[in-house]
């Protein structure tokens, strides 16, 4: 899939979001990746199907920060693209489904999961989405 292409299937899931998640978004930015570095990928946390990381959250969660702490920069959800077109792939196949449709499903739910993480969830409480 083109990197354009992916970036509006991402704009999409962000614009899918409800109004009341929508307007409690402040200092985050979501950004696309190819692959993970190294160090992410031994990052607990993560978006992973089939053991390949999808996505992950970069910085304070909302329940954790200070009114009082300065801002360190934004927050930072990476969606992995060639790691979820990779799972995709597999993932269509099996089911018999368009490329096109498991990944943008893939991408709304990894970009759900991580901003469970910006709003400060766990993963107990992410393992269904």
């Amino acid at each position: 899939m083109k990197e354009n292409r992916f970036a509006e299937l991402v704009q999409e899931a962000l614009d899918s979001l409800p109004a009341r998640f929508r307007t409690r978004l402040h200092n985050v930015a979501v950004v696309v990746a190819e692959r993970p570095s190294p160090e992410a990928e031994r990052n607990p946390g993560g978006t992973e199907r089939g053991n390949l990381l999808l996505g992950l959250f970069e910085g304070v969660p909302q329940t954790e920060r200070s009114f009082f702490e300065l801002e360190t920069g934004p927050a930072r959800i990476v969606l992995f693209r060639k790691n979820i077109e990779t799972y995709a792939r597999e993932a269509a196949r099996e089911q018999n489904r368009p490329l096109e449709e498991v990944i943008r499903e893939e991408v709304r739910l990894t970009v759900l999961h991580e901003l469970g993480h910006y709003f400060g969830m766990s993963e107990e409480q992410l393992e269904d989405v």
